[in-house]
């Protein structure tokens, strides 16, 4: 009995390529169209904090807020060399109509926001398994909402997960 327990235990592991990066471990390494032309993750940034965030959906009024807000905060996180990337499971179509859509909107100082940093699209879901950014309690196809903080030698250096229904607090990011 105690064989088939374990047996069982090790059958319900998440499979090695949705796998979360541990800590002091180099992040996973992709290439990808984006909305700013091709990256290649996080080797582009060599040198550079990297900031990598994930968000269930394009065109959703929490994710929308988060993205306004990170294009606000984007020149203090430069000022931290720091670069932001953005991923989910919707289309570069999708996000380049998410942005022309988000960009002109004004924020309480009555500027209006651009987008400049690049949003990846994952439909095939391979860079969300890479961060083990599906979590089939949440969804099967959406990432969940999550942070990856990488060094500037390109290792994992902090990972935050948030409920879908909840936006991040990028001052907490920052800091």
């Amino acid at each position: 009995i105690a064989a088939f327990v374990i047996s069982s235990v090790m059958v319900a592991q998440p499979p090695k390529e949705n796998r979360i990066p541990m800590l002091g471990e180099p992040a996973p390494t992709f290439t990808a169209m984006t909305t700013q032309g091709e990256i290649t993750f996080p080797l582009d940034y060599l040198g550079k904090w990297k900031i990598l965030f994930s968000h269930p959906a394009d065109f959703t009024p929490v994710c929308s807020t988060e993205i306004l807000d990170l294009a606000e905060m984007a020149n203090e996180f430069g000022e931290l060399n720091t670069q932001l990337v953005v991923l989910s499971t919707d289309g570069l179509n999708s996000h380049l109509d998410w942005i022309k859509s988000l960009e002109g909107i004004q924020k309480d100082d009555g500027k209006e926001v651009g987008i400049d940093f690049p949003l990846v699209p994952d439909v095939g879901l391979k860079i969300s398994s890479q961060y083990g950014m599906i979590h089939p309690g949440m969804s099967t196809t959406n990432t969940i909402r999550g942070v990856f903080i990488i060094s500037p030698e390109d290792q994992i250096c902090a990972m935050f997960f948030y409920p879908n229904t909840t936006g991040r607090n990028l001052e907490e990011i920052k800091r």
